[in-house]
Parts: C-alpha cells; sequence; structure tokens
C-alpha cells in the first residue's frame, strides 16, 4: 500500500500508520492494542480482561452444565445474569469516571484526531484510564439497553455453544473444541463493541452514528446465528433445518472475518436492503425514490399479499390481487398531491392556480380517467377468463399456452422495437436506423421521424396491449381454480403486480416460463411437479436480476484488469495482481458469483484489481435523502435551468425505449460542451419513472477534463459519422463502462467565449465610445422617467446639486490609476441636477450642450481597455462625486447598466458594421432590454436571467493567463445532448470502494491514486457523482417523476 508511482500514493504514510492502528481494532471489535505512543502495560491488560470476561462467565455457566450441576437453561440464564450485572458495574464506573473527571467531556463520534491523541495515564483505575478504556454511551436508555443485550446475549451464546450440544450435531470432539475455543472468541468480539469500546466498522453506511447503531451489529448477527438453533432445538424433525444449523455453526467462527472485511451490512443498511428485496422479488415492487416511500410501500404490499390468502373465493382473490397490482403500481403520491391542490384550488380561489395551471388539472383529470377504464376492463378480463374458462395444465393447445404463444411473438416485437431506437444494437453494433452525423437539431429531428412513430407503436404494445395478454395468461392458470397456499397468495400477488409494475420484466419471466414448461411437458420434473406458476415466476425474475448483475459485474472486473494493465506508468506494480488474478480466476468468478447472489457492489480495493464483496445496501448506495445535498455555486444555475426540458426530452426518449430497459439502478451520462449530466432511476412502475438528475463541475480540473475528453470522443464516434460510413460499424469503446445511447433535443444555454483583441484595444472604437455613451443613457433615462412618472414632482422639490450626472466617477480622473496600458483616464464635467426636466425634450439638450452642462469627454482623451473592463465590473475609483451618486442608488444602477450597453454596442458594431442611423441604434437598445442581460457572471440578476430564461447573456472579462480580454454570450436554443448508459455495477463498486476509503480508511488525499482520471472506469466522474460529503456534485435534483406515455 506504499505507492503505484513516485507521485501517485493509495495511502500517504501518515494514513498508513493510522490505518494499521484501526484495521486490529475492527477486528478485535474494539480493544487497542495498538497505540502508536508509549503505554502502561496495564493499559493493554485491562482490555484484555474486559475482553475474555464474557468467557469467563460463559465459562463458569458451561462448567457446572458440564459437571451436571445445573441444566442448559439454568446455565445459560446463570452466565446471562453474571453478564448483566458486570455490564451495568462497566457502564456506570464509565458514567463515574466521566463526571469525576475536571476536563472537557469529549464528544463521542468518530474524531479522527481524538483517535490519535496520546493519553496520560496515571493509575490502573485513574479516571484517564477508564474514559480511555470506556469510553461510554451518549445516552442513558442506550446504556440501559446495551447493557441487557449484553446479558442476554452472553446466556444464548453460552447455551449456543455448550460443548455437548455441538458435540451432537457433529459427534466429533476435535470438531467441538475447535467450534467451542473460535465461538466464544467470537461472542467475546461481539460483547466487547456492545458494552466496552465499538470499534469503527469497515461498512460504514452512515458518516455519522448518531443514534449508536454502530454497537448494535455485531450482536444482532450473533442473535441470528442463536435463533436458528433454538428453532431447530424445538422443532427437531426438519433435515433442512439440521442442516442449516450445521452450516452455521461452522460460519460462526469466520463471523469476525466477515465483519473485518466489510461484507456483512450494518443494520440500518441491512434493514432498507431487505426491504427493497422483498419488496422487488418478493412482492412484485419497485425500490422507491425515499425510504419512507420504500417502508410504507412495504408494509401496504405485504398486507396485500397476507389478505389474499384469507380471501375464500377464487374470483375474488383474481380480482383483489388484479386491481390491487394495478393500484400499488401507479404514481399515488403524484396523483394524490396534484388533486389535493387541485381541491385547494377550489377553496382558496386564485392562489392556487400558482401552484397547479389549468392545462395540468385538465391532464390529470384525464390521467385519472384512463386509469379508472385501464382498471375496469382489467378487472372484467381476469374474472370473465378466470369464471368461463377451462382450466388444464400447460400443453400445446390449451388457452394459456396460445396466450403464451402471443407473448413470445410480443416479447420479440418488443425488444426489436426497442433496440433499433439507440445508436446501438447490444451495446456492440451500430444501428443502421439511426440517424448519421447528428449534430443540428432541425435536421435530426427530421431524420428520426420514422423512428418516433415506431416509438409510438412500442408504447401501445407495452402499455395497453402486453398487460392484458399477461393477465390472460395468469387468469388461465390452474393453480387459481382450487384453494390456494401461502405460497400461492405470494407468487401470483407478485406476478400481478409485475404486469404493471415493470410490463417488459413481466413478459420476460412469463415467456421463459412458459417455454421452459412447454419444453418439459410430460415428464415428472420437480420444476413442474412441485412448484405453481406464481413461484416459478418469482425464481425467474430473480434468476433475471442476477444474471444482469452477474454480467454486468464480469465486464467491470474485465475492464479493472484491463486498466491497471493499460496504464504504463503503473504497469510493473500491477503486473502482479493482474497475473494474480489470472490465476485465482475461479476464486475471482467466487467473488463475483457471491456479490451477485447477495445483490451487493463488487468493490476494486483503491480501484485496483483487489475484488472484494461489498455489503448489501439500498439501490441508491448512499442514506441521505435524494437531492437534499450539492455543493452549490455559481454555476448550480445552469442545471436548474435545463433540468426542465432536460426531464420533458426524457420522458419522450424514454417513452419509446430509446434508453434501452429501464430498472431502477440504472445510471445515464449526459453530455454537451462542458456540462456533464448524471441521471439515476429510482423507481418504476406504470407509465412512470422517478429519475434523480446530477449536476457535475463545469471548471474542470486536469482529471476531469482527461475523462470529459473520453466521454467526447465514445459520443462522437457513435453520433458524428459520415453519411455514406457502413451501417454496420462497431463501437470502438466497448470496454468503456459508457455506451452511447441516443441525443435530445433540449432547451439550454450554449456557452461562447470570444477573444475581443482588436476590438475593445481599438483606438476608433473607444473613441466612438463617448458619444455612444451619452446617447445610451439618455434612452435609459428617458425610459426609465417614461415608466416612472410619479417621479417628476419629487425632481422637482429636491434641491438643486451639481455632480458628475452623466459619467459615472470611473471616468473622473482626478485621482484615477493607470490602467494595464498605462493611457490616461478622461475629465468629466459636471451638469445639472438629477432631473427630469433636462430632458424635455432634444431642444433642452442641444440647449444644455451650448451651455458646456452637459460635456462629457475632451476631445482629445479617449478611454483604455482597462478603464472599461474596471467600471464594467463596477469598480469605481474615487471622485468627488463618488459619494453623491452611491447615494442615488437607481442613478447609479442606469448610469451603471448604460455603461454596460455601451461596451455590448461597441463590439456589435466592431463584429456586425457601424449602425447607419437612430433607428438602428434604438432597435439595437430594444434588443439589449427585452432580450439579453448584460452584467456580471456573479450578479443575481444573471442568475435570476437564466432563471427566466432570457434569451441572451454577455459578460465582459480579462484572461489573465493568455492576457487579452474576452467576451462571454449565453445563447438560449434547443441544441443536442448526448446521453450514454453506464455500467451500473461499476459505479457501485466504485462508490463502494469510495465509502471504505473516506470513511474507514478516512483517504480524503486529493491526489490519492483512486481519484486520478482513468478514462475506461470514468473514475473521477464516478466519485464527483456520489452524494456530499463523499462526492461533490454541484445540483441534484428533488426526485422528477417522469410520465411513460
Amino acid at each position: 500500500m506504499r505507492r503505484m508511482s513516485p507521485d501517485v500514493p493509495l495511502l500517504n504514510d501518515y494514513k498508513q500508520d493510522f490505518f494499521l492502528k484501526r484495521f486490529p481494532q475492527t477486528v478485535l471489535g474494539g480493544p487497542r492494542l495498538k497505540l502508536g505512543y508509549c503505554a502502561p502495560p496495564y493499559i493493554y491488560v485491562n482490555q484484555i480482561i474486559l475482553f475474555l470476561m464474557p468467557w469467563v462467565l460463559g465459562g463458569t455457566g458451561t462448567l457446572l452444565y458440564q459437571l451436571g450441576v445445573l441444566e442448559d437453561y439454568y446455565a445459560a440464564a446463570l452466565s446471562g445474569g453474571l453478564m448483566l450485572l458486570t455490564a451495568f458495574v462497566i457502564q456506570f464506573t464509565s458514567l463515574y469516571a466521566r463526571n469525576k473527571s475536571v476536563t472537557v467531556e469529549r464528544i463521542l463520534t468518530t474524531d479522527i484526531l481524538a483517535e490519535e491523541d496520546e493519553h496520560e495515564f496515571t493509575s490502573c483505575a485513574g479516571a484517564e484510564t477508564i474514559r480511555f478504556l470506556i469510553p461510554g454511551k451518549k445516552y442513558i436508555a442506550n446504556t440501559v439497553f446495551h447493557c441487557v443485550l449484553a446479558g442476554l446475549l452472553c446466556g444464548l451464546g453460552t447455551w449456543y455453544l455448550l460443548p455437548y450440544r455441538i458435540t451432537l450435531l457433529y459427534g466429533s470432539m476435535g470438531g467441538t473444541v475447535l467450534l467451542f475455543v473460535f465461538g466464544w472468541m467470537t461472542l467475546c468480539i461481539g460483547e466487547y463493541s456492545l458494552i466496552v469500546n465499538t470499534a469503527t466498522e469497515t461498512a460504514t453506511f452512515q458518516t455519522q452514528d448518531t443514534y449508536e447503531i454502530t454497537p448494535l451489529m455485531r450482536p444482532l448477527y450473533i442473535f441470528f446465528f442463536v435463533s436458528v438453533d433454538l428453532t431447530h432445538r424445538f422443532i427437531v424433525n426438519i433435515p433442512a433445518l439440521e442442516q442449516m444449523n450445521q452450516i452455521l455453526h461452522i460460519l460462526f467462527i469466520f463471523l469476525p472475518f466477515l465483519w473485518a472485511l466489510g461484507t456483512l451490512p450494518p443494520p440500518d443498511a441491512f434493514f432498507l436492503w431487505a426491504m427493497e428485496q422483498v419488496l422487488e422479488f418478493g412482492l412484485g415492487g419497485s425500490p422507491m425514490s425515499t425510504h419512507l416511500r420504500l417502508l410504507i410501500m412495504f408494509i401496504i404490499s405485504a398486507g396485500t399479499a397476507v389478505t389474499s390468502y384469507f380471501i375464500p373465493s377464487t374470483v375474488g382473490v383474481v380480482l383483489f390481487m388484479t386491481g390491487l397490482g394495478f393500484l400499488l403500481s401507479l404514481n399515488l403520491s403524484e396523483m394524490v398531491f396534484v388533486f389535493k391542490h387541485s381541491m385547494t384550488g377550489h377553496r382558496i380561489g386564485t392562489k392556487s392556480n400558482a401552484l397547479l395551471s389549468g392545462s395540468e388539472k385538465q391532464f390529470t383529470w384525464k390521467e385519472c380517467l384512463f386509469y379508472f377504464i385501464i382498471l375496469v376492463l382489467a378487472l372484467l378480463e381476469a374474472s370473465l377468463l378466470h369464471h368461463f374458462a377451462g382450466f388444464s395444465q400447460i400443453s400445446r393447445n390449451s388457452p394459456q399456452a396460445i396466450v403464451g404463444y402471443i407473448l413470445m411473438i410480443l416479447l420479440v416485437i418488443l425488444w426489436i422495437l426497442r433496440e433499433i431506437q439507440s445508436v446501438y444494437i447490444f451495446g456492440i453494433i451500430r444501428n443502421p436506423f439511426y440517424p448519421k452525423d447528428v449534430q443540428i437539431v432541425t435536421a435530426f429531428l427530421e431524420k428520426q421521424t420514422s423512428l418516433m412513430k415506431i416509438g409510438v407503436v412500442r408504447r401501445i404494445l407495452l402499455t395497453l396491449v402486453s398487460p392484458f395478454a399477461l393477465i390472460a395468461f395468469l387468469s388461465l392458470d390452474s393453480s387459481l381454480q382450487g384453494l390456494h397456499s401461502m405460497s400461492i397468495s405470494i407468487g401470483f400477488t407478485r406476478a400481478f403486480r409485475m404486469v404493471w409494475q415493470n410490463t417488459e420484466s413481466a413478459l420476460l419471466e412469463t415467456v421463459t416460463v412458459s417455454v421452459v414448461h412447454l419444453l418439459i411437458f410430460g415428464t415428472d420434473s420437480w420444476w413442474a411437479r412441485s412448484l405453481d406458476t406464481g413461484i416459478r415466476l418469482l425464481l425467474v425474475g430473480i434468476m433475471r436480476d442476477r444474471l444482469i448483475q452477474f454480467v454486468s459485474k464480469l465486464r467491470f472486473a474485465v475492464t479493472v484488469l484491463l486498466t491497471s494493465w493499460m496504464e504504463k506508468k503503473r504497469r510493473k506494480s500491477t503486473t502482479t495482481l493482474c497475473i494474480l488474478n489470472i490465476i485465482f480466476s475461479p476464486f475471482v468468478l467466487l467473488f463475483i458469483v457471491f456479490s451477485t447472489l447477495l445483490s451487493s457492489p463488487l468493490f476494486p480495493l483503491f480501484t485496483l484489481p483487489i475484488f472484494l464483496v461489498g455489503f448489501p445496501r439500498p439501490i441508491q448506495s448512499w442514506p441521505g435523502v435524494v437531492g437534499t445535498a450539492a455543493c452549490v455555486c455559481t454555476d448550480t444555475v445552469y442545471y436548474y435551468q435545463m433540468v426542465p426540458s432536460l426531464a420533458a426530452a426524457l420522458q419522450s426518449a424514454m417513452a419509446a425505449g430509446s434508453l434501452g430497459l429501464l430498472l431502477p439502478g440504472s445510471h445515464f451520462l449526459g453530455r454537451f460542451q462542458d456540462r456533464l449530466i448524471w441521471i439515476i432511476i429510482l423507481e418504476r412502475g406504470y407509465t412512470y419513472c422517478c429519475i434523480n438528475i446530477k449536476g457535475l463541475e463545469l471548471q474542470e480540473t486536469s482529471c476531469h477534463t482527461a475523462e470529459a475528453r473520453r466521454v467526447d470522443e465514445v459520443f462522437e464516434s457513435a453520433f458524428q459519422q459520415e453519411e455514406y460510413a457502413r451501417g454496420y460499424s462497431l463501437n470502438e469503446h466497448f470496454g468503456n463502462i459508457l455506451t452511447p445511447y441516443t441525443v435530445l433535443p433540449v432547451k439550454l444555454y450554449s456557452d461562447a467565449r470570444s477573444v475581443l483583441s482588436g476590438i475593445i484595444d481599438s483606438h476608433e472604437n473607444l473613441k466612438e465610445f463617448k458619444d455612444d455613451f451619452v446617447k445610451v443613457l439618455v434612452w435609459l433615462l428617458v425610459q426609465y422617467c417614461s415608466k416612472k412618472p410619479s417621479k417628476e414632482n419629487v425632481h422637482k422639490t429636491e434641491n438643486k446639486e451639481r455632480a458628475s450626472l452623466i459619467i459615472p466617477p470611473a471616468m473622473n480622473t482626478s485621482s484615477q490609476p493607470q490602467s494595464p496600458e498605462g493611457t490616461d483616464s478622461l475629465n468629466s464635467e459636471t451638469f445639472d441636477d438629477w432631473s427630469d426636466n433636462i430632458f424635455d425634450d432634444e431642444e433642452t439638450i442641444k440647449k444644455g450642450k451650448e451651455k458646456d452642462q452637459l460635456k462629457v469627454f475632451p476631445d482629445n482623451v479617449t478611454p483604455s481597455p482597462g478603464h472599461i473592463l474596471r467600471v464594467y465590473n463596477s469598480v469605481l475609483p474615487w471622485s468627488i462625486a463618488l459619494d453623491w451618486l452611491t447615494e442615488k442608488t437607481e442613478l447609479f444602477q442606469l448610469a451603471l447598466k448604460a455603461f454596460r450597453y455601451t461596451v455590448k454596442l461597441m463590439i456589435d458594431k466592431a463584429s456586425l458594421g457601424p449602425i447607419e442611423d437612430f433607428t438602428e441604434l434604438i432597435n439595437y437598445l430594444h434588443e439589449y432590454e427585452t432580450d439579453w442581460y448584460i452584467g456580471l457572471v456573479s450578479d443575481e440578476k444573471w442568475k435570476e436571467a437564466v432563471l427566466q430564461d432570457k434569451p441572451y447573456l454577455f459578460s465582459l472579462g480579462y484572461d489573465l493567463n493568455m492576457g487579452v480580454y474576452t467576451g462571454r454570450v449565453l445563447t438560449l436554443q434547443e441544441l443536442l445532448v448526448h446521453i450514454g448508459k453506464l455500467n451500473a455495477e461499476a459505479v457501485r463498486g466504485q462508490w463502494a470502494n469510495l465509502s471504505w476509503e473516506l470513511l474507514y480508511a478516512t483517504n480524503d488525499d486529493e491526489e490519492r491514486y483512486s481519484i486520478q482520471a482513468q478514462p475506461l472506469l470514468l473514475r473521477n466522474l464516478t466519485v464527483q457523482a456520489a452524494d456530499p460529503p463523499l462526492g461533490y456534485p454541484i445540483y441534484s435534483s428533488k426526485p422528477l417523476h417522469i410520465h411513460l406515455y
């Protein structure tokens, strides 16, 4: 772990020492036997005594049982009681030491600095020693709860590891000794982390353990193993349960290694992961966009399956499953939200109109009517087919088999229609029907017209035809004819739900079951004899998901190997790892299979070909609420502006099938100019999809630039081909984790930057600048006064003051600093008051000029480019009239606005040609006023203009590196955004490594190896896209619901 190259460390020296101290503590459950500084021997002795205390107490009960003094349950109760008393003594000793201490009590959070502090120990039982050994709990409730749990754990653990019981399971004294010794080591580790000092776990999900959940992790796994043994004790006639108990007793002694490797999830991650897995594969639902939605949907879905078991009528069961399956697959929360605002609008009138427009109300009611009609037709079809059709096993002539043939045809048609919507077929062969040389929006839309028509056909088949065909297949099944069991209730509840929740997956599963059954028809196989159709569909659904995961993980592992081998600078150091992976490839495949079965990420340590199985976690990978955290900066506003238009474009593309199979957990990457858009599918249901959109930073670092360049190359090779190029070309970047799919027309800002050399430093242009400025300012003042006539009376009553009215003080050279070019600044004359009567008519202005009251510039002096830039940026040097002008806020803003308009006018005249007459000048100014925002990127009004979809924005700047003046123009227009699909398992694996590196190894070095650019893995971009505080996207949207019809 030293270095992969002279300049890119895996872990720096300090972090290496820290890791080598932390990891043994994690393995042992909390004892700190490697401190990094000299400590008295009693520190180590005390920790060893506390570590072995549960074994001593449990050994007492075990000895009394083996001697025949106590029964097994009394021995367990004695050990548990002694441990309970000991735990309370330990915790109250810690509490006493903390209260006695005069030092400030340390905050009980994961504080790296606190872990590294050197402690001064005065005695074996001193307050500092006790606080070091037993940090204590934050909450009194946890103190009591953890003590009770420790007693229960020791008692049940004693019962679990009784030598007599182990001998009955295996019949071997040698095996009994091994399991007893190492089993008690596992128990001691669990007890120490619960009641003495909790080690930092490698499997860390939350960034902070606010409620002290981490100490419960290891005891909960021990309780699971004990619960299986207790079940076997009281239910002795189940061979499978006995075999499971034997396997778990052996696995029990390996728990410390699984904890140390981070394979077993913490309680909160396990709870969310288990709910997702059961909801998706057991109940037919989908992973949800928020944890609260997941919990509510899990409870309702589980209640649906249980309720269906108690319905006596078979027709009633079919109707109940069909109706609830349809309703639960809808986006009910959004419908209720819209309906609530609609009802509120009737009560509070126009106030609701701002929240919900009339068109949206109309659309919502049409949507509800559509869903109602679909529900009625589905219930009618299911009941009629179930009641009147004859029931028989699937044969080549049965009604269910005929429907199966129809489903096969539908599956093939839908697959073809989906594949021809994207640029590559299978991600390898270029689609000959996809438009070539996609660069111009209008040309692309014209070429894509035929594909969009095909997309409409696909949408109708997927939304209307396929669900009813699937319902027909399920309603005709013979398993629903008689009395049903719990397996039938679970299987068919899931099947009827999947019809709507994920129609494409349900279609594939049903066709697979139908084909398999037809192939083995007439044979006495386990598949045909012991399983009903619902359970077959459930098993096929799990196999489908795990097969997709296995292929993705395998591709990811191969990509990591190729990446390590292809990096020339590190080839010497990674060659050994690559060779070892090839030699031990069966074990690598075993790791991939194991992580696939658990649906957990396969994470490469430090993104090297050292593969470990990460702990199972929810599909979102992060514990926080989606869209609540982002590293907001000035560039965030551009993502805010483009998201509504992007969501609308995604709606069309997803509905047409241009983005392939939409599964929760899929990741997409969009690219336009310097913008990178990360899209995650959170949830999928009938005619809707819930997504999260993230925006990555625009100010590119070297690593960011290298990977962004590769993204551009991948998209250019796919979308920018010559018309005469052969239609069946291959994907040149197949090994990349990014696969191009389509382009989307999105209304957003294009960013053009130009060098103003020859314009802003032109003497002729600067000379004309003086006269143009007066004209622009007069026009703005006239516009201002005409819009606010009530100000006239106010101005007439003001005291007359003399000041530099027309020219900002920056033009006054009494104390003007020299510009970069060293040219002289200008003098300005003072004019009459800030009064409307100056601008009554053109004759008044002429008269004022004759009296030298509005003299602006001396004829022989011109402003310098540096002078113009400073005034444009509101950097005004001191002058006599500065204070007076700044007090007149509105006048000051008008003068500054006029100055900026004049700068833009000067650039336009140099680029487009001179202004012919006064009318053309007015047209220019009207266009600036209505269609442009001319100012600074850092202004709040700039952000407001972007959010208001101002057609054009302009800003003047200076490039310090090149030493030139620059102009930046943002133009709002519909442009093409390239969209590609990322390998979801590659993203999850790199995020798992990121979580381990930052939360456990605390490897936050900005130059660490795992954040360096890697064009094949897109390593730097993937790290950026992680949720804060580990990643740093500059924008993250709330969950967005996309309608797919």
